[in-house]
């Protein structure tokens, strides 16, 4: 969306306090989405700041705002379609009467008159004539992009998208065993089941508040999602071996590395962001591990990368990336992200990748991943490492999973949905890890296994 297209905060409000009976904090709820729409900032960080410079906010009021503007950001493609001229506030009418469950005698009293007509007819409005863009809730930029490597599989793909993503933890294994948290959450009437292909993944009914549940506290559990997960299983790392996590962030995977380390050799977790480093501390010391190393890098070419080189076992890249298949969780990123930020983002990627691989011993093993759904951030980016590189050599992932006894398989895709050499995008892993929401109900991930052989 360019600038032109955002839309301005409204210059009044006309929308009154509705009473408990009706829908809450409407209002409120619109403040937040003008912010939001301004699109200069991550949703999850405007909001994170909106409610935190109004604390009297209820628990109720809070979750109604975040689902109100989340709702709008998934839908906005639709919305902005029903509700021209798609000023905020109509933008949040045209969701809460079409997504929101709010029945339209609630709007009596709470908006205008002819309000309350329009709402009528968009209400009953379809997007039957709309571009499938539209109908899909994509900018036309991205369609092409997903509808070329997807096909028919599209608006299945793209439905999951506009799903909320379910709560999935992990369990740190240096601390409880899987089956034990399932029972101690049993018992507390949490429920729980066993993520289906990560063996230390856990997905909850619902999003119990677990930030003060003693297994969040000491440490037994940590929120990731499965497919994320899968990331550390593929590099697999042993017992006494030195592993970096090259693009450690906040320190999700650095964790989950350290536990299937079992706590022995060096970890080294390297950051350009020294904020997100610091956010590592305090679920470092919850998990209990000692091996973790965090380490402040200036860019990828920092000195302290250069001293390192050819010394690691195992490097995981989860490079930065458009992040467009995390829309359950960031739907203002298909908004937010553009042709050109795309470019910047390949050309960062590559250089990641090149940069890292240097890290690697012979024989050592090399993952490069992304939460992104296109092939100019996945495959490409291995491919051309790949031809530059002929001392690297491409393991399926298959083989990968296989020997850790975890399956992907999936039903079949319509042979549109194929790419290049006629492998399914989705299905049983083959060269590639091609994570579909969709199909496997996680983020949209992918990962190529590169191993040195020289």
């Amino acid at each position: 969306m360019t600038a032109s297209q955002k839309p301005r905060r409204a210059q009044a409000r006309h929308l009154k306090a509705p009473a408990p009976s009706t829908f809450p904090a409407l209002a409120t709820a619109l403040d937040a989405l003008e912010r939001v729409l301004e699109f200069e900032r991550p949703a999850d960080a405007v909001l994170s700041y909106f409610f935190r410079n109004d604390p009297k906010l209820g628990g109720h009021d809070r979750a109604f705002i975040a689902e109100a503007v989340y709702g709008v950001l998934r839908r906005l493609r639709g919305l902005q379609a029903l509700a021209a001229p798609a000023t905020p506030r109509r933008l949040l009418l045209a969701w809460a009467a079409r997504h929101g469950g709010i029945n339209l005698r609630q709007f009596e009293g709470v908006v205008k008159d002819d309000e309350l007509t329009w709402l009528k007819e968009m209400k009953a409005a379809d997007l039957a004539t709309q571009p499938e863009a539209v109908r899909l809730e994509l900018p036309d930029w991205l369609y092409e992009k997903l509808h070329a490597r997807y096909g028919d599989h599209l608006p299945a793909l793209a439905e999951a998208l506009n799903r909320p993503a379910p709560l999935d933890l992990r369990v740190n294994t240096l601390k409880m065993a899987r089956d034990d948290v399932l029972k101690m959450f049993a018992f507390e009437g949490i429920a729980a089941t066993p993520t289906p292909y990560s063996p230390l993944g856990l997905r909850l009914q619902g999003k119990p508040a677990l930030q003060k549940h003693p297994l969040f506290i000491e440490g037994g559990v940590e929120v990731q999602d499965e497919g994320s997960q899968l990331l550390g299983l593929l590099l697999a790392p042993r017992r006494g071996e030195m592993v970096c996590d090259f693009c450690a962030g906040a320190g999700g995977k650095t964790l989950l590395l350290g536990a299937l380390m079992a706590n022995t050799g060096r970890l080294y977790a390297y950051d350009i962001s020294e904020k997100r480093l610091h956010n590592l501390k305090p679920r470092l010391a919850r998990s209990g591990l000692s091996n973790v190393h965090p380490q402040l890098i200036a860019h990828e070419r920092d000195p302290k990368i250069k001293r390192l080189a050819g010394k690691f076992d195992r490097v995981l890249v989860d490079a930065p990336c458009s992040g467009l298949g995390t829309l359950r969780r960031n739907p203002d990123l298909k908004w937010r992200q553009s042709l050109e930020s795309l470019a910047e983002l390949t050309a960062k990627q590559a250089a990641i990748l090149e940069s890292a691989a240097r890290l690697v011993k012979a024989g050592g093993r090399l993952v490069y991943a992304t939460c992104s759904l296109l092939e100019e951030e996945n495959e490409a980016i291995v491919h051309a490492f790949l031809a530059a590189h002929p001392n690297f050599r491409l393991v399926p992932v298959g083989e990968v999973l296989a020997a850790q006894n975890i399956s992907l398989a999936a039903e079949s895709l319509p042979a549109s949905a194929d790419y290049e050499s006629g492998a399914p995008l989705v299905g049983e892993m083959g060269e590639f890890l091609r994570l579909d929401p969709a199909v496997h109900n996680t983020d949209g991930f992918f990962a190529g296994v590169l191993e040195r052989t020289a």
